[in-house]
């Protein structure tokens, strides 16, 4: 007989080694290119299992912080050249929420890039049920109170997630998806300052009707100023 259920793990033992292992990496006080000491002694030095200390180390190989070699063991990456997106949450976490400028200029770029052709897209391609969610949410901000930081900012993730389910590539959204706490790290940040609440509707109102009349140029126009108010309040805030 099929078993569907799986036994139950202590998922919050593997979290928490993993990030004590990202920490080290990080931090530079493992470097890249030497190699972890065994499991067996990661095990003994954290106080778990080996099981649990595999895990670990499977999700930091997901990330990119290490490579785990048969018969050699896990071995250090250089994480600015093998990092995956993953590993953009775990910086956040590291830096305890604070973006380093060259990030945060990276962040700022990518998301530019990403975002124009996402509304450029969504004016072709979206449906009148696109159409109906994206006025459901901006109708959703209108009644948040402007100091809801964490409402506004979900608020927010999810037109921006609208926008690339409108696009038609599957991908998008699912690229969203992926840095969503980088994402809404960014956004929660912007929404400490409650005077740029009414702006950012506006320009969503804006975005959503360009959209809906199909109009591609207009709906690029109006995400790039949308997007660079964002940036330049970003920017000052970084420098304050």
């Amino acid at each position: 007989m099929l078993t569907l259920l799986q036994p139950i793990k202590n998922e919050g033992l593997k979290e928490l080694c993993a990030s004590r292992l990202e920490a080290l990496i990080l931090s530079g006080q493992m470097l890249g290119g030497h190699k972890l000491p065994p499991e067996r002694e990661l095990a003994r030095q954290l106080g778990v299992s080996r099981p649990i200390v595999h895990e670990a180390l499977v999700d930091l190989a997901g990330k990119g912080l290490v490579t785990l070699v048969p018969r050699v063991g896990a071995v250090i990456n250089d994480f600015r050249k093998q990092g995956s997106i993953a590993l953009l949450t775990s910086l956040l976490k590291y830096h305890q929420g604070d973006l380093a400028p060259k990030l945060l200029e990276g962040l700022l770029a990518m998301r530019f890039l990403f975002e124009l052709e996402t509304a450029r897209l969504a004016a072709i391609h979206r449906s009148d049920g696109h159409n109906q969610e994206l006025r459901e949410v901006i109708a959703a901000e209108e009644r948040a109170e402007p100091t809801d930081i964490e409402r506004l900012t979900a608020l927010d993730f999810d037109f921006h997630h609208l926008v690339a389910m409108a696009s038609g590539n599957q991908a998008y959204p699912l690229l969203i998806n992926s840095f969503k706490p980088v994402y809404t790290n960014l956004s929660g940040q912007f929404f400490k300052d409650p005077t740029v609440v009414p702006t950012v509707i506006g320009f969503h109102r804006d975005l959503a009707d360009a959209i809906k009349k199909q109009d591609e140029q207009l709906a690029v126009a109006v995400m790039r100023c949308l997007l660079a108010h964002g940036e330049e309040h970003l920017r000052g805030e970084s420098a304050g």
